[in-house]
C-alpha cells in the first residue's frame, strides 16, 4: 500500500488502554492490543486509512522513555497481540504507522545500564554533559544518545526493519528536530534501500521546515505553524494570520507535503483551544481541504475536550482511556458527522495532498483560498466567513459560515 493518500488517526495504547502509569507497577505481561481492534472500525467509519500508534515499546512510564525497541511493551502485549492488530488493519484497508523514539531512550535501557556501570563501548552511545550525562530537554529519566556513534544510526536501523519487516507501513520519529539531520539522512537512506515505500516523517516544531525535510531526506515533517495559525485566527477573528500561513504552507508543499493536524497527544485538544465551538467546523474543513498528510488524534473526531497543563500528570486530559468500543465513546455526533462528510470529500479529491495552494480573498473575518490539481485539471474554493454568513457557489461541501465550491 502507498502512503500517499494515507489520512491518520492517531492514538495512544498504553494511555488508550488503561495500562499502569510505570512498568514496575505491571505484573508480567497483559494483553491490552486486543482493545484497539474495535476501534479499527472507527478509522473506516471515520473515512481515514492509517492508524498512527503511539509508542508501544518497553518503556518505564509514558513509552518515550524506551528500555527495548524490539520489544512490545508488557503493559500492551507480545508480538502475537501486535501481529494480530496489523493484520486486521490491514485487513480493513488501514496502514499502520509506529513512534520511535531514537533522540533519547530511558534509564533501563539496556545499554546505558552498561555505560554507567563503565563499560566504555555502551558509553560511546551517549552524548556527555560536564561530567554528567545529557539529558533530554531538562528532564532526567531521558538519557540522550549519541548521534554522532554510528552504532547508534546502526541500531535505529535496524529497529525500523525489524518492524516494517513485521508489517508496519511508516514511522513517526518523535522529537526529529533535536537530532541532526545528518543522522536522519544516514537512516533513512538505508530504509529506502531495504523498503523503498516505507514512510517517515519527524516531529518538528519550529525552524525551516523544507530545509530540515531536504537535509534530513525524511518525506514528512509536523506542520506547527499551521497548526497555530488555524486556532488562533479563530480566537481572533484575524483570518489575516491564518491567510499569512497559508502562503508560507503553499511555498512547503512546492518542496515536500507536511503533516497536517489541528489536534495531538501534545497540545490542548481543539474543541478547548478555541473560544467558540462553532468554529470546530471551519478548523475541521481546513484540515481537510488544505494540501497535507491529515492527521486526526483519537477524540477529536468527536469533539472530546481537554487541557494540556505543564505539570505531573499535566497530559492525562488529553489522553483518555478509550471505552471498549466506539459506540460507547461520548462525544457529539454532528462533529463525527462532519469529519466523516470532509474526509469523504478529500478521499474523492485526492489530489488536495499536493495541491496548489492559492490564497484569494483576506478580511478579519472572511477567507477565501483556492486548492487545483497540479496539472490544473481541477479546483476548489474553500470560503470561511466567521460571522456566519451566505456564500454562494455551486458548493460541494457546505455549512454555517464556510463552503467548499467547485472552482
Amino acid at each position: 500500500m502507498r502512503f500517499e493518500h494515507t489520512i491518520l488517526w492517531h492514538v495512544l495504547p498504553l494511555q488508550a488502554t488503561g495500562a499502569e502509569r510505570t512498568a514496575a507497577e505491571a505484573d508480567g505481561v497483559r494483553h491490552r492490543l486486543p482493545r484497539l481492534l474495535p476501534w479499527l472500525d472507527r478509522v473506516v467509519e471515520l473515512g481515514a486509512n492509517g492508524l498512527q500508534l503511539g509508542p508501544v515499546f518497553a518503556s518505564e512510564t509514558h513509552g518515550y522513555d524506551t528500555t527495548d525497541h524490539f520489544r512490545i511493551d508488557p503493559r500492551l502485549g507480545d508480538d502475537a497481540d501486535f501481529d494480530r492488530l496489523v493484520a486486521e488493519a490491514h485487513g480493513r484497508g488501514v496502514q499502520v504507522v509506529l513512534d520511535g523514539v531514537f533522540n533519547h531512550v530511558g534509564r533501563s535501557f539496556e545499554r546505558f545500564r552498561a555505560a554507567e556501570a563503565g563499560d566504555p563501548e555502551a558509553a560511546r552511545w551517549f552524548r556527555r554533559e560536564g561530567d554528567g550525562w545529557a539529558v533530554f530537554e531538562g528532564h532526567g529519566h531521558l538519557v540522550a544518545l549519541d548521534h554522532d556513534e554510528p552504532a547508534v544510526a546502526e541500531h535505529v536501523i535496524a529497529v525500523l526493519r525489524h518492524w516494517l519487516d513485521r508489517g508496519v507501513d511508516g514511522w513517526r520519529l518523535d522529537a526529529a528536530y533535536a537530532v541532526p539531520t545528518a543522522f536522519w539522512r544516514t537512516v533513512a537512506a538505508a530504509i529506502r534501500e531495504s523498503h523503498p515505500h516505507a514512510f517517515l516523517y519527524g516531529e518538528v516544531i519550529h525552524g525551516d521546515y523544507a530545509a530540515f525535510a531536504a537535509e534530513s531526506g525524511l518525506d514528512s515533517v509536523t506542520q506547527y505553524e499551521l497548526w497555530k495559525a488555524v486556532w488562533s485566527s479563530l480566537n481572533d477573528a484575524n483570518l489575516f494570520e491564518l491567510s499569512h500561513a497559508l502562503t508560507r504552507h503553499a511555498a512547503l508543499v512546492d518542496a515536500f507535503v507536511p503533516m497536517t493536524f489541528v489536534g495531538n497527544h501534545d497540545v490542548t485538544r481543539i474543541a478547548s483551544r478555541l473560544t467558540d465551538r462553532h468554529h470546530l467546523e471551519h478548523a475541521v474543513v481546513l484540515l481537510a481541504t488544505l494540501p497535507g498528510h491529515p492527521l486526526v488524534y483519537a477524540g477529536d473526531e468527536v469533539g472530546l475536550e481537554g487541557v494540556k497543563e505543564e505539570r505531573e500528570g499535566g497530559d492525562d486530559a488529553i489522553r483518555p482511556v478509550l471505552p471498549d468500543a466506539p459506540a460507547d465513546q461520548p462525544g457529539d455526533p454532528a462533529v463525527l458527522a462532519l469529519h466523516q462528510r470532509m474526509i469523504a470529500l478529500r478521499r474523492r479529491l485526492p489530489w488536495l495532498v499536493d495541491g496548489r495552494l492559492e490564497v484569494l480573498e483576506t478580511a478579519n473575518t472572511r477567507l477565501r483560498f483556492r486548492v487545483a490539481r497540479r496539472d490544473g485539471a481541477e479546483a476548489v474554493e474553500v470560503v470561511l466567513d466567521l460571522d456566519g454568513g451566505q456564500i454562494d457557489g455551486a458548493a460541494l461541501e457546505a455549512g454555517r459560515g464556510w463552503a467548499v465550491l467547485r472552482a
